[in-house]
């Protein structure tokens, strides 16, 4: 019997997503001038108010106050209707040093040695379901978030639009896991109360998102998935009627509180921790991305059609205590989930000080990962500048989403005896 899954996806100017950018991009600054920086920065934002709490082990000083206010008027809110804005403000910092009985389980003489920054499990997927390899509601909602940022940005055709948005997408699947067609599509999206009849408003809300932004989605997804946007999809555009107050002014938003948009929209598994504003001795997060990694590269190598790994780990111990493959039954080889998690230990070191070399995680990379997911982008190389009145300004040339490379097709091809 067919059944149906859905996935949703955020705009930057989610509350909760603003808290993640400010979060990584403060990691991004202390590791900028610091490599070595241990990071666990939270971030409250509510109306008119930026709280930035957690713990700090670094060789710099940034101006958190400032970083914080151009995250946000980076986003776009920036005018005083909104009831919150980068320029406006308040901004209060609780960060203070990092425990030196947590620093202990980490830091070792060896530093191949180095311990988990906690422990806990995290899990990677992958699925042959998209070009990138992940869900495709997923992918489908996050460029619905995407575009209508683009569109906010180019304030030509949807003048209206504010920085806060949410989108969802459901689809229809076979018995046998094929995508049949898209079922329903949900988008809310905070706009200027820009017509005094608010059911006109909400019309032309609708049909702008449904001739606008959703021609321009389409165009970028490939043939097999356009063919499943059909004529009877139900949109549901502002279902609860007008959205003009929103952002932190109509939600308060935290770090951490959007984790299954940030990785795999319900697909997989997620162990329950948060990415921003971590640094990469967390396993949280870097575990999370080398277990993607590994998925992916299974996956792209022709072992199975769909990979969840999870790892898991003990608190300053550099081991993982377990590596687990599930392939739900789409194996192409010839061995067990055991065996070809056994493979996995061969090929992949998951030692964390491992992992940061691997994938380069010791690099100012996390404000691009803060919205529109961790997972499935693009890996390039870019250069950023970072300023600080403390320690001048300077220049990085770093490599972003290093875990989304296929640079182990061949080794995972070799060892599972693929051609």
């Amino acid at each position: 019997m067919a059944y149906l899954f859905t996935s949703e996806s955020v705009s930057e100017g989610h509350p909760d997503k603003i808290a993640d950018q400010i979060s990584d991009t403060l990691l991004d600054n202390f590791l900028a001038f610091d490599k070595d920086s241990k990071v666990a920065c939270e971030t409250l934002v509510t109306t008119g108010q930026v709280v930035l709490a957690g713990e700090v082990r670094s060789n710099t000083y940034i101006d958190v106050q400032q970083i914080a206010r151009d995250v946000i008027n980076d986003i776009g809110y920036t005018k005083g209707e909104y009831k919150f804005s980068g320029d406006s403000c308040g901004v209060i910092s609780l960060i203070h040093e990092q425990s030196p009985e947590i620093n202990q389980g980490v830091d070792r003489e060896s530093k191949d040695e180095q311990g988990a920054g906690d422990q806990g499990m995290m899990f990677g997927y992958a699925t042959t379901e998209t070009e990138n390899y992940m869900p495709l509601a997923l992918d489908i909602s996050h460029k619905m978030m995407i575009e209508l940022a683009k569109l906010r940005r180019e304030n030509k055709d949807l003048t209206y639009l504010r920085p806060d948005a949410k989108s969802q997408v459901t689809i229809e699947y076979s018995d046998d896991n094929i995508p049949q067609r898209i079922v329903a599509i949900v988008l809310s999206t905070q706009h200027d109360q820009f017509i005094e009849d608010d059911e006109k408003m909400l019309q032309q809300i609708k049909k702008d998102i449904i001739h606008i932004l959703m021609p321009r989605v389409i165009a970028q997804l490939p043939e097999y998935v356009q063919n499943l946007f059909n004529e009877d999809i139900t949109y549901h555009i502002n279902p609860t009627g007008k959205f003009v107050i929103g952002g932190p002014h109509g939600d308060a938003g935290l770090t951490g509180r959007k984790i299954i948009v940030d990785t795999y929209g319900g697909k997989g598994a997620h162990g329950g921790g948060a990415f921003s504003g971590k640094d990469p001795s967390k396993v949280d997060r870097s575990a999370a991305y080398a277990s993607r990694h590994i998925a992916k590269n299974l996956v792209a190598a022709g072992v199975a059609d769909e990979v969840l790994v999870q790892v898991s780990y003990a608190i300053g111990v550099a081991e993982p205590t377990s590596i687990f493959v599930d392939t739900y039954g789409t194996s192409k080889v010839n061995l067990s989930n055991g065996e070809i998690a056994n493979k996995v230990k061969e090929i992949f070191d998951m030692r964390p000080a491992a992992i940061e070399e691997r994938l380069k995680l010791r690099n100012p990379i996390y404000r691009e990962t803060a919205a529109y997911g961790h997972m499935g982008k693009q890996h390039k190389t870019i250069t950023k500048i970072f300023e600080s009145p403390y320690s001048g300004k300077i220049s990085k040339e770093v490599e972003l989403f290093t875990w989304e490379k296929l640079d182990y097709i061949n080794q995972v091809k070799e060892a599972f005896n693929i051609s």
